[in-house]
């Protein structure tokens, strides 16, 4: 196995320095592409998607839950599968409690092309509590570019959109597959990814903190157990 080079307390310091100058670097370049995300144009869903969920039939507005963003996981799950995709399911299980992101109104759905009895005894097999809808039988996975054909058969691939509501009308901002998803499952890292960003002052562009009057989004988070829903 190699393994890194032995030194001194003093040397490793010096190492260690001049690394953080290549980290602070990377986050301000972070920082500026999520700002150039943030100002990317819009397109109107005109589509009426209908998924299966716990509830029964929903639509994509439905899965916003009263909130002005929407995160979806496009969970690979074919219909002749006996189970998700492991990777897929490695990433679900980094995601943390939804009351962080609902607190910056955003909500967060999981969207799989497997009918919803096949997603049922998976979900509970996993311990999962997230919303999770099927949309067995339409054209939203393949509209999005997570189910692909290629030589005549369907495949999949992971990939996570993001959406706005104005009132009853749904905008997709963002898009991202595969190793997009890298680094991502935090409230923050999904955050970066949405028009509203974490909706901080110092963020770029300006005017998107603190929407309908709300305070700014760090000063939205408490406990996940003493939001008021």
């Amino acid at each position: 196995m190699s393994l890194p080079e032995i030194v001194s307390r003093g040397e490793w310091r010096a190492a260690r320095a001049e690394l953080l100058l290549k980290e602070k670097a990377a986050t301000r370049a972070r920082d500026a592409l999520n700002a150039e995300r943030r100002g990317l144009p819009m397109v109107e869903v005109d589509e009426e998607y209908v998924f299966e969920g716990g509830d029964g039939k929903a639509t994509l507005l439905d899965l916003f839950e009263g909130r002005r963003q929407l995160v979806v996981h496009h969970f690979m799950f074919a219909p002749e599968w006996d189970a998700g995709c492991r990777s897929c399911s490695g990433f679900l299980d980094q995601v943390g409690h939804l009351a962080h992101l609902h607190a910056r109104d955003t909500s967060f759905a999981v969207v799989s092309r497997a009918p919803y009895p096949k997603i049922l005894p998976f979900k509970a097999r996993m311990g999962w509590t997230l919303p999770w809808y099927s949309s067995y039988g339409g054209g939203f996975n393949c509209d999005f570019e997570v189910t692909l054909e290629r030589e005549g058969e369907l495949v999949e691939r992971p990939g996570l959109s993001c959406f706005l509501r104005d009132r009853d009308r749904v905008f997709h901002t963002y898009t991202t597959y595969e190793r997009g998803l890298d680094g991502l499952g935090s409230t923050t890292s999904l955050l970066d990814l949405t028009a509203l960003g974490r909706q901080e002052e110092w963020e770029e562009p300006k005017g998107r903190a603190s929407a309908y009057g709300a305070p700014a989004g760090s000063e939205r988070v408490r406990y996940h157990d003493e939001y008021d829903d």
